[in-house]
């Protein structure tokens, strides 16, 4: 089984890349983030005849996590597991076979000690409080987290220490969140640096590969162990009016 994560940033605008890479590496489960598109503009059909079922939760403009699966996911929730309104679509969780599978886009946080920075720590709080009530053993948190977690994962660390996306407080959220009981499926095959997942479209950051890795796939303890492969489609990134990210990508065997 193949699971990737892709913000495409804008699903509308990049529909034909989205297929042509659908076409090429035939993934079992794509989770999508940054889509932007309203549920009533989703592709349904068109992914339908090529064999993608989708679970969507969309918005306007901004946002916007979908699930792109060869079974039809079941159980789907738009939302985390708590009372909170919020409107911004972030998260979307589905069943699919036996997996549970989260497709979330976190908060950029725009700058630390914001009011977006504390409801973007508050928000991993609450993500966390909601994968810890699921009770499926194989369980998948995908997604665009907008967090750097180590230096390893940030092209100039010295540059970037503090920052947005490598502050402290963003640093200690995702980390306790994979220490309620996640890998990092990249992490368990490849140590390197290097490896990065966005790369600003400015000052020819990816040609330079001036990059962050953000994005992610997290595995339980128990689906960890099935983990075969893991890696990031760089060559996604190249090419005409790319996503400003590269599809991530795990690979688990029974």
């Amino acid at each position: 089984m193949k699971i990737t994560s892709w913000n495409i940033n804008s699903l509308r605008k990049r529909q034909d890349r989205l297929f042509a890479w659908l076409g090429a590496a035939k993934p079992d489960i794509v989770c999508l983030q940054e889509t932007k598109c309203p549920d009533e503009q989703f592709p349904v059909l068109a992914l339908q005849s090529v064999g993608y079922h989708s679970a969507y939760h969309g918005e306007k403009s901004y946002n916007g996590v979908a699930i792109l699966s060869k079974t039809e996911a079941r159980d789907v929730r738009l939302s985390l597991c708590d009372e909170v309104v919020d409107p911004q679509a972030r998260v979307i969780a589905a069943t699919v076979d036996n997996l549970r599978v989260f497709s979330i886009y976190a908060p950029n946080g725009q700058a630390v000690g914001s009011p977006a920075y504390e409801y973007k720590l508050n928000w991993y709080a609450r993500l966390g409080d909601c994968v810890a009530q699921e009770k499926s053993a194989d369980l998948v948190v995908c997604g665009d987290f907008n967090v750097a977690p180590e230096d390893i994962d940030v092209y100039n660390p010295d540059l970037w220490r503090g920052a947005i996306m490598c502050s402290d407080g963003e640093r200690k959220a995702f980390c306790q969140l994979c220490a309620s009981g996640f890998r990092d499926t990249l992490r368990l095959h490849h140590k390197e640096g290097g490896l990065f997942s966005w790369w600003d479209y400015r000052m020819l950051s990816f040609p330079k590969n001036r990059g962050l890795r953000i994005d992610m796939i997290l595995a339980s303890e128990a689906l960890a162990r099935k983990c075969t492969a893991a890696g990031i489609d760089r060559d996604a990134r190249k090419g005409k009016e790319p996503s400003d990210h590269a599809p991530v990508w795990a690979e688990f065997g029974e």
